[in-house]
């Protein structure tokens, strides 16, 4: 056996320096073993310094980057992180994950960093403001607009985490607010934050960070939150009574600091009345459940924890569970024959018997025994699987209540589809819930009921079998968070997540202010008008070019030819007597997608030059009828240019409006292109 590392004292990272608290602190002991891995203890930390120093220092530096540049420093960073995930994995197993559980923390947290990293560069522009929404209109002569932005907070995101994920949940959270632009404050919950620290390090050496972005307190906060101000954030993830003490704490009721609270959550998972065992559904069902149950020991927030089955089905499901359950071999984590590792510490084992024995008050256990240690594990904080029954769900109080957070779900019988839905509200609000049916009536009256009282729904069933991510894990694209008892608030999501650490703001001015603000053309800001805006490189182009095209009278011919050439032979473009029958048309119309070929053709400069290629349109809309003999004309801006950081060329977006000889709007859209950065890069 290879003999274990030597105990060590666990630093905190602060302004720059790691150092150590004044005291010995609290001993940390591997999970399976119940050796002595370190000693964690942040007394005498000055934090109103970290703070101090986030905000002037990390803040400042972030700021200074763009989304796209802040998105190609998380994805060096994942990346480097991911040379190093055998070393994390080791030091998982003492935390009590095996190398599955273990996938979930460091590959699935690294894999978040990258997920952000990617949508960064996809869905924000090369800037460091952010529009939100379309441009509101406050004046009839377009002297006078609005435009909501968002835009970073100027304080510090304080990031207070749970023991159970000490890399995903350091870096699901980490990975939105830089790309915000926000430096963060890590406290990893004591039990397991060995690794977190471990983490850290490995992040400052790769030196990719600017210095305080990060920074990280192993140990006790101390008086942090007495220094946070309104500009400030503060996200928890553990238990409802700790979030709800520091929700109330002063300085944040006072200043009305961002909070975001993730709590205990009684998920619940539902079996459909048409999933009778011996349907797919019904195997898929068994199969999550006891898969949820026993990944990471069941110390999952998402955790199925109620077990929701029609009346009729419990008896079989009963079978079914306890054959997989009791399969569920313990062993040390770092054994690949390992399907059960032992909780986090002696403490949790212990707080969660007691809360089996809250259980046991109106549910009997069906499987397992919460009192029998596996043979040969006494040193670990292993517990079994244990499965309860509530024969009465609607008066069992307890089991709505009442959250066992390791290897434990209490079945609970249900006779329709309302009363299931009922049964499921008794939880408070949960992170997640889900359905197996492969029957769209049941899976759309249980999703629309569920709904309001969870943050995410998944539908199982045998066409997703082999597809579907599962019950318990959070996405880097969906949000994670949900209402009441799950504590009310809302992480990653995509862009939502990002969006969490900036402040709205709705800016209202001329115009042109607006768009010196925004570096995006609007609607009666100043445009310029010289050589053909096609003929220049990025590096030439401004806001605001424009092109004002001659014009082209639209005939008869032009449109049977385009009919007869495309296949396009709806009546209103070929029958007089049909189209004057349509509330919409006087007579024959010419295509919307004609309009918008001939278009193409009055501004497209066709000789070879920056313009690349054009990668499609957005917001096409067809606002005035175009008949025969009407004259079209083009007016074509230069509305955002967005250069990526990492290629030689950019995206311009071009306003482009179509007109009549009445000056009245037939077509506006924005034209979509990709443009070299210089005139040499084009060639």
């Amino acid at each position: 056996m290879t003999a274990s590392p030597a105990p060590r004292r666990l630093e905190s990272l602060i302004c720059g320096r790691w150092i150590r608290g004044d005291r010995d602190g609290q001993p940390l002991l591997d999970a399976a073993t119940g050796e002595l891995v370190a000693h964690i203890d942040a007394t005498g930390i000055d934090m109103a310094a970290a703070l101090d120093w986030g905000r002037k220092t990390g803040g400042l530096a972030l700021r200074a980057m763009s989304f796209h540049d802040r998105a190609l420093m998380l994805k060096a960073l994942g990346l480097a992180l991911m040379e190093h995930k055998e070393e994390f994995y080791t030091e998982s197993f003492r935390t009590g994950a095996t190398r599955a559980d273990g996938w979930v923390d460091i590959e699935g947290g690294i894999g978040t960093m990258l997920a952000y990293a990617s949508k960064g560069r996809r869905e924000l522009p090369n800037t460091r403001v952010l529009t939100e929404g379309d441009v509101e209109l406050l004046s009839r002569d377009d002297s006078f607009s609005a435009q909501h932005i968002l835009s970073p907070l100027r304080g510090v995101a304080v990031h207070i985490n749970a023991y159970n994920f000490p890399v995903w949940g350091m870096l699901e959270k980490i990975a939105p607010t830089l790309l915000a632009g926000v430096p963060c404050i890590v406290k990893p919950a004591s039990q397991t934050a060995y690794l977190t620290e471990l983490v850290v390090r490995r992040i400052m050496d790769t030196g990719i960070l600017p210095d305080g972005a990060l920074q990280l307190i192993c140990g006790s906060v101390g008086d942090l939150l007495d220094h946070v101000t309104g500009q400030d954030a503060v996200t928890f993830t553990g238990s409802a009574w700790t979030g709800r003490k520091l929700r109330a704490h002063r300085a944040i009721v006072e200043n009305s600091t961002r909070f975001t609270m993730e709590a205990d959550s009684l998920n619940a998972s539902i079996l459909g009345a048409d999933a009778a065992p011996g349907t797919p559904e019904f195997d898929l069902f068994v199969k999550e459940v006891a898969r949820e149950i026993t990944a990471k020991a069941g110390q999952k927030c998402t955790a199925i924890r109620r077990v929701m089955a029609p009346a009729g089905y419990i008896e079989p499901l009963i079978a079914a569970l306890r054959t997989r359950l009791e399969a569920a071999t313990p062993g040390l984590p770092a054994d690949s024959a390992t399907r059960l590792g032992p909780l986090a510490s002696m403490d949790q084992r212990e707080e969660v018997r007691a809360r089996i024995s809250e259980l046991q008050t109106v549910a009997r256990i069906v499987v397992g025994d919460p009192d029998v240690t596996p043979d040969g594990f006494d040193q670990g904080a292993y517990l079994n699987p244990v499965l309860l029954l509530a024969d009465d769900p609607m008066n069992a109080a307890a089991v709505h209540d009442c959250e066992a957070f390791g290897p434990v779900a209490t079945l609970i019988p249900y006779e329709d589809a309302d009363q299931a839905v009922a049964l499921a509200a008794m939880g408070k609000g949960s992170l997640v819930s889900s359905v197996f049916t492969n029957d769209p009536d049941i899976a759309r009256n249980m999703v629309l009921g569920l709904a309001p009282y969870h943050g995410r729904i998944l539908i199982g069933n045998r066409a997703s079998a082999k597809s579907s991510t599962g019950h318990g894990s959070p996405l880097a694209g969906l949000v994670h968070g949900g209402p009441g008892r799950a504590g009310g608030g809302e992480e990653m999501g995509g862009m939502r997540g990002v969006k969490h650490y900036m402040q709205r703001t709705a800016v209202q001015g001329a115009p042109g202010l607006l768009s010196a603000v925004t570096g995006r053309w609007i609607e009666g800001a100043p445009a310029q008008s010289d050589i053909h805006p096609f003929r220049k490189s990025l590096a030439e182009l401004r806001i605001g070019d424009q092109l004002v095209t001659a014009s082209r009278q639209i005939t008869q011919a032009d449109v049977e030819h385009f009919a007869e050439f495309t296949g396009d032979t709806f009546y209103a473009h070929m029958d007089s007597e049909a189209a004057r029958a349509n509330p919409f048309f006087e007579d024959r119309v010419a295509h919307g997608y004609l309009i918008a070929s001939f278009a193409a053709g009055l501004f497209v400069d066709p000789a070879p030059g920056p313009v690349l290629a054009n990668y499609g349109v957005d917001n096409m809309r067809f606002l005035t009828p175009v008949y025969f003999g009407d004259t079209l004309q083009v007016r074509l801006t230069c509305k955002d240019i967005n250069p990526r950081a990492n290629a030689e060329h950019g995206e311009v977006r071009w306003d482009c409006q179509v007109s009549n000889q009445n000056s009245e709007i037939v077509a506006q859209y924005d034209v979509l292109t990709m443009v070299a950065k210089t005139q040499e890069a084009a060639e």
